[in-house]
């Protein structure tokens, strides 16, 4: 899902970006860390554990690529204002040092797996996230990160369209075929990494991150 350099228009990369700094700032603004910092462990546990998976990627047409996201993961342990700066985090990290993703393509990454993804799939978590079934709070997660990944992708293909690079209906198709088997791994990831560590680790280490006003 990450976009190289040059297959992006200046109008497109310009307004992602700003879109994407301006999400990043409010992000920052809105969370703050538990003062004993005993979410800081987990926190580096899974921004590392993201950035591995995306590390592994898909060649998918339309000058892009699939892999695992993360999102949906990072909001439901931390709060979708977390998960944003830690998907920041991934995306630039990867763009400067790794050269998967484009430098100009920052904003537009971190907008569709930041930002799009992250915000989508916890609103969908929140719908399944007071039920007493078990079963029902695991499909909730796994349809959380399905959904978000595929509508990260609905958004690639925009941003590519828009920039003059495929027709919509090329990309949508094979972005959206693509993403929905992706999706697959990235929902069964997401229940069994969620599940596991809301079992065996501590609650207070798993409560999300303070919200500033």
């Amino acid at each position: 899902m990450h976009i190289p350099d040059g297959f992006l228009s200046l109008s497109v990369w310009t307004s992602t970006t700003a879109i994407s700094a301006a999400a990043v700032a409010l992000s920052v603004k809105k969370t703050k860390l538990s003062e004993e910092g005993s979410q800081i462990p987990l926190l580096g546990m899974v921004t590392a554990f993201i950035f591995a998976a995306q590390m592994i990627n898909f060649p998918v047409g339309g000058a892009t690529s699939g892999h695992l996201a993360g999102g949906v993961l990072a909001a439901i342990l931390f709060g979708p204002w977390m998960a944003t700066l830690i998907m920041s985090a991934v995306v630039i990290i990867q763009s400067l040092f790794f050269q998967d993703g484009g430098i100009t393509a920052i904003g537009a990454n971190l907008l569709n797996v930041g930002v799009i993804a992250p915000w989508i799939g916890y609103g969908i978590y929140k719908l399944f996230a007071n039920v007493k079934s078990r079963f029902l709070r695991s499909s909730g997660i796994f349809i959380s990160a399905w959904v978000s990944l595929v509508l990260a992708a609905v958004a690639v293909s925009i941003e590519l369209w828009l920039s003059g690079i495929i027709p919509l209906g090329v990309a949508l198709k094979a972005m959206i075929t693509w993403h929905s088997i992706i999706g697959i791994g990235e929902g069964i990831i997401t229940v069994v990494v969620v599940n596991y560590l809301m079992q065996r680790a501590d609650q207070r280490f798993l409560l999300p991150v303070k919200e500033g006003g």
